[in-house]
């Protein structure tokens, strides 16, 4: 079983009466045309904020770690993508950039930058939920359809 969603039940058409076999085929490929890509779609938006919200908490342990030591400046190895590191050289901790979204970066004391920080991550919980609970409703449909594809075919096998 997935853990994803519920696995369909393994079928031979050919057994069913020819009436049913059109709506049935017709509910299996609404599961897999629509619903499973929906659920793969909110999990990839979900999994996208959980990243957001652990580079924020790295940057705010990075601040604590600042704060901590009394760093007035700070050599450090700065990731430009596809981890790619190169040296880079802080003559003055006082002020960090912090990345506000839209592309957008805000120049922060490292108490404000803590404070924005808490409130980003609340917010982006409250998204990550949001998509946990539309991924749940799609699984919850998903199951629906089986449970309703299940009780069609055994009906029709009971004839």
């Amino acid at each position: 079983m997935s853990v994803l969603s519920p696995e369909p039940p393994s079928l031979n058409y050919s057994k069913y009466p020819q009436e049913l076999q059109g709506p049935i085929k017709k509910y299996e490929d609404f599961i897999a045309d629509r619903l499973q890509p929906d659920l793969q779609q909110v999990l990839g938006v979900r999994d996208t904020i959980y990243n957001r919200m652990s580079e924020y908490l790295k940057l705010k342990t990075h601040i604590e770690t600042i704060r901590k030591q009394g760093l007035e400046e700070l050599e450090t190895k700065v990731d430009l993508g596809s981890d790619f590191y190169v040296k880079a050289f802080v003559p003055d901790t006082t002020y960090i950039y912090v990345s506000v979204g839209f592309g957008f970066h805000l120049q922060m004391t490292l108490e404000e930058a803590d404070t924005f920080i808490d409130d980003k991550v609340k917010h982006l919980e409250k998204l990550a939920d949001k998509h946990t609970e539309e991924a749940n409703e799609i699984r919850a449909k998903i199951k629906m359809l089986y449970g309703a594809l299940m009780e069609v075919m055994n009906l029709a096998d009971e004839k």
